[in-house]
């Protein structure tokens, strides 16, 4: 029920991880804060994009990260290594079949997870299980429809749907930004909030050009150009003046916006 990751796990996809996860730190994980000496499972840890900073976050927390691929906890490993960071363990697992006591956890944190599996609610359901009563879940997603951008290109257009496209083929949502609330409530959590997390960008914010227009969404949608253009999705002209109009939208007059959800919920 676990889908292969669309972007593959190449260096070149790591590195686009850490951009993501370091130019949206303030704007995702802000609120995101855990009590001292409380138990809490990254769920879908990859290559640590999301870990340093929910360490730092929470410093006297004692965070487990778990992920699927052994590929990925090295990196992972040697990221946290390499940042001084002592409140994380690393440890092998499948999300549904996670080897933890009922009620392991007071706090459970999974980002960009969901939209790669085939029953995301099946996973949410086994992630409740390890969960304490009154404990809470924090969930981060995006949502590739939620993307508007000027000037408008339907090659671009085109392009990001041929990545939604070959992520559902694998057995992934690429849109589950916008289930979160009926998928949370669905797993039986309560007082579920959602918070969409809007990036705006324009020549005003470079920073946000380069980490997000560039480096995160536009080389997102490049990862998946020959699996696209194999499929039939997409004509390799069509998916190259697509991709090249993103990267237009960075120039001085153009904008970008795309929208996360974040949802909390409690057991």
């Amino acid at each position: 029920m676990c889908a292969s990751y669309v972007h593959g796990y190449s260096g070149k996809e790591a590195t686009r991880l850490c951009d993501q996860a370091e130019t949206l730190v303030d704007m995702l994980h802000n609120d995101t804060h855990y009590p001292a000496g409380s138990r809490v499972l990254e769920a879908g840890c990859g290559v640590g994009a999301q870990t340093v900073t929910l360490a730092r976050n929470s410093p006297e927390a004692i965070i487990n990260a778990v992920d699927i691929s052994l590929a990925s906890l090295r990196t992972a490993s040697d990221r946290i290594e390499a940042q001084g960071v002592k409140n994380v363990t690393f440890q092998h697992a499948d999300i549904f079949d996670l080897h933890f006591e009922d009620g392991a956890f007071d706090h459970i944190f999974v980002c960009y997870v969901l939209e790669h599996l085939e029953s995301p609610l099946t996973a949410l359901d086994c992630l409740k299980r390890v969960l304490k009563p009154n404990g809470s879940i924090t969930v981060i997603e995006g949502d590739h429809g939620s993307c508007f951008f000027h000037p408008e290109s339907p090659f671009a257009r085109k392009a990001i749907d041929a990545l939604v496209a070959c992520q559902a083929k694998r057995g992934g949502n690429a849109l589950v930004g916008r289930e979160l609330f009926p998928l949370l409530c669905m797993a039986g959590f309560r007082d579920v909030r959602v918070s969409p997390r809007m990036v705006y960008v324009d020549d005003s914010r470079p920073e946000l050009v380069e980490g997000f227009t560039k480096k995160t969404f536009t080389a997102m949608v490049e990862g998946v150009r020959e699996q696209a253009i194999d499929q039939g999705l997409i004509t390799e002209g069509e998916f190259d003046r697509g991709v090249n109009d993103l990267y237009r939208t960075a120039q001085s007059d153009g904008t970008f916006c795309y929208t996360f959800f974040k949802a909390v919920g409690w057991k």
